[in-house]
């Protein structure tokens, strides 16, 4: 029987076989012991198994995020519908989006309604609301600008109606001073990666020298080791994202000459990332030197085994920080621990629609 056709659950039970002897301990003779690399493959079977298992009863969103990155590293055709379903509701929303830039008055709405509802559970989320406050339609417009990349990656977006309205209302809006802005970059810095480089792909403006410097000044070498544990992982997770965005979000590699300050950074940081990052932002410090075609730097490999030793046997998944197994908060964590560790080198643009 050919590995493609051994059912996914019986996958997930013998990785979980041999996870357990790689991690529990028990005497294993090193001659016996499974290399690192099908350690890493297996684990990232086990975490997928876990989640195929239940993908149906996740929300939208969340099957929408699983699916799309799952296939731009795999391809496969069992992606394709969840993908597809999304790209049918990301086109009903954008056409009643562009519909309503047409009403005066209605995006300055629709920004106090995004302020208004924006969550404050957490002291980053009271942050982060305090500081859309400052800043007028932003809060509305980068949902906007998300949907109208995500029908762009899809092939979408020039089939669809007064889509250059939509553009031009963003082209209209104060990018340049929002994200070049210390205390928005202090609070938002992955989000302002991604911004930053979605306004360039839709063709709005190019900020990403601007941008990219300003994060530097933000976070030069020297104050790092002062920073809080919080304010690092802000800083780190924004450096990933200046380079999986550039990727148009795992659909291309990216040049490693033009992101060597981004792999640079994390080479002088291995230590502490290894120490204060949590499962989360490693993997996408790993990721971004496989988007670099940089498979072989170390810190890959630390990451890859650092994954695998957070792998809960039992749930499955790799869990939270605090211990918690909850499938649905974990999706984004465990969808790129399966990226790291069942990384097979191509990419897949789309899935057009």
């Amino acid at each position: 029987m050919s590995r493609s056709n051994i059912p996914l659950r019986l996958l997930s039970w013998l990785a979980l076989c041999v996870l357990a002897l790689q991690l529990s301990g028990c005497a294993v003779q090193p001659s016996a012991a499974v290399a690192p690399a099908a350690t890493h493959r297996l684990a990232a079977e086990r975490i997928q198994a876990t989640y195929e298992a239940v993908l149906p009863e996740l929300s939208n969103g969340k099957r929408r995020h699983y699916a799309q990155r799952l296939y731009r590293v795999t391809g496969e055709a069992r992606y394709l519908a969840d993908n597809r379903d999304y790209a049918a509701r990301l086109g009903e929303r954008l056409e009643s989006e562009i519909a309503a830039l047409e009403v005066p008055g209605r995006t300055a709405a629709l920004a106090s309604d995004s302020v208004e509802g924006y969550p404050r559970r957490t002291e980053k989320q009271r942050a982060r609301a305090e500081m859309f406050t400052q800043w007028g339609e932003i809060a509305y417009a980068k949902g906007l600008l998300f949907r109208l990349v995500q029908a762009h990656y899809h092939g979408m977006l020039d089939e669809m109606p007064g889509h250059e309205q939509a553009l031009e209302y963003l082209g209209d809006l104060p990018w340049a001073a929002f994200l070049t802005d210390p205390e928005v970059l202090r609070v938002y810095a992955a989000q302002v990666a991604n911004q930053v480089h979605f306004l360039h792909q839709l063709g709005v403006m190019d900020l990403r020298r601007e941008v990219e410097a300003a994060f530097r000044r933000r976070y030069p070498p020297d104050s790092l080791a002062a920073l809080s544990t919080a304010e690092y992982r802000n800083w780190l997770y924004g450096l990933t994202h200046f380079v999986i965005a550039a990727s148009h979000y795992y659909q291309r590699e990216v040049d490693a000459k033009a992101y060597a300050w981004v792999l640079e950074s994390f080479e002088g940081q291995a230590e502490r990332i290894m120490r204060d990052a949590t499962e989360d932002i490693q993997a996408e410090v790993a990721l971004s030197f496989l988007l670099a075609g940089r498979e072989d730097h170390p810190l890959v490999e630390r990451v890859r085994d650092a994954l695998v030793a957070a792998l809960d046997r039992e749930s499955g998944m790799i869990p939270s920080p605090d211990g918690s197994t909850d499938l649905a908060k974990g999706e984004h964590r465990n969808v790129l621990a399966i990226m790291v560790l069942g990384w097979q080198g191509r990419l897949y643009p789309g899935p057009l629609m």
